[in-house]
């Protein structure tokens, strides 16, 4: 049985993905691409955003010590 062909998601080079350090990239270089997109947010999982935040009950505090 012939070990299992990818294509890197940033620059679509096949490799094998059993033997592939930085799978499912090609390289650290691809890595730092795609991680980089994140980071810049030209990618985002789809959804509805975050909920704003609640505000606190008034007489409640985060700190529960009674300091």
């Amino acid at each position: 049985m012939s070990p299992a062909r990818v294509k890197c998601p940033t620059c679509q080079r096949e490799l094998d993905w059993q033997t592939a350090p930085f799978r499912p990239f090609c390289s650290e270089r691809c890595r730092l691409i795609d991680l980089g997109a994140w980071l810049s947010e030209q990618r985002a999982i789809p959804g509805d955003g975050t909920a704003p935040h609640a505000p606190e009950p008034e007489g409640e505090s985060r700190d529960k010590g009674g300091r």
